[in-house]
């Protein structure tokens, strides 16, 4: 069985910086799908990106929180029933079709209680679910595991490196990835390590360590295949 390996960017929508990096990153780089969060200030320009780009798999970032960490009851399991109703028909407003996967932000969707919910709610789509079984899922590439300390190293190219050697098995994985360029009006605990992202993203000893394991990039639009 082949190795397939989606890098999914996450917080397309969120603000032009970002949008900007998860586009360079797919052109120039390794990413191959992002989720849309529809109800950010950048939405629009990133639904236009999303059709100049028609080779990047688009899914839907349930989002309740945001970076200004808005207050949302997560055990008011109707109000979320609601929420995804209302962001996935927004989606499909924007984009004039389905996600191609649903994750969430904050991974708000898997929590003990509401990861059964997702399942149902999702389950007539037809698409991959973050943290379904189906599709494994390694978040590693990231810089601050401790909350606003820096490690970059963590999101380096001897890093990302070893994690296509080590993680990216036969079948299908994902690997999340936060690139984008820090731009005024942007706010977040993780801002710079944003660019940071985008340098070992498209770095092109990450491409030929890709290739040297034999590892085929592919997106969610190619589930299963």
């Amino acid at each position: 069985m082949a190795k397939f390996l989606d890098v999914h960017a996450a917080d397309f929508g969120y603000s032009p910086g970002v949008n900007r990096g998860i586009v360079e990153c797919h052109r120039r780089g390794i990413v191959t799908s992002t989720s849309l969060m529809v109800t950010a200030k950048g939405t629009e320009e990133a639904v236009a990106l999303s059709r100049a780009n028609p080779e990047l798999a688009i899914g839907l970032h349930w989002d309740v929180f945001g970076e200004d960490e808005r207050r949302f009851d997560l055990d008011d399991v109707p109000a979320v029933r609601d929420e995804f109703h209302r962001q996935l028909e927004l989606f499909h407003e924007l984009l004039g079709r389905l996600p191609t996967h649903v994750d969430s932000h904050r991974h708000a969707h898997r929590e003990e209680h509401l990861l059964p919910v997702f399942h149902e709610l999702v389950e007539p789509l037809g698409v991959p679910l973050r943290g379904d079984g189906r599709v494994k899922f390694v978040g590693g590439f990231y810089a601050q595991w401790e909350w606003g300390v820096t490690e970059l190293g963590h999101i380096s190219v001897p890093f990302l490196q070893q994690m296509l050697r080590d993680e990216v098995a036969e079948g299908w994985t994902e690997f999340s990835c936060h690139p984008g360029y820090v731009t005024p009006g942007f706010e977040s605990m993780y801002s710079s390590e944003r660019e940071e992202e985008i340098r070992t993203l498209t770095d092109p000893r990450v491409r030929q360590t890709v290739e040297e394991f034999g590892i085929r990039l592919v997106g969610y639009e190619r589930y299963p295949d």
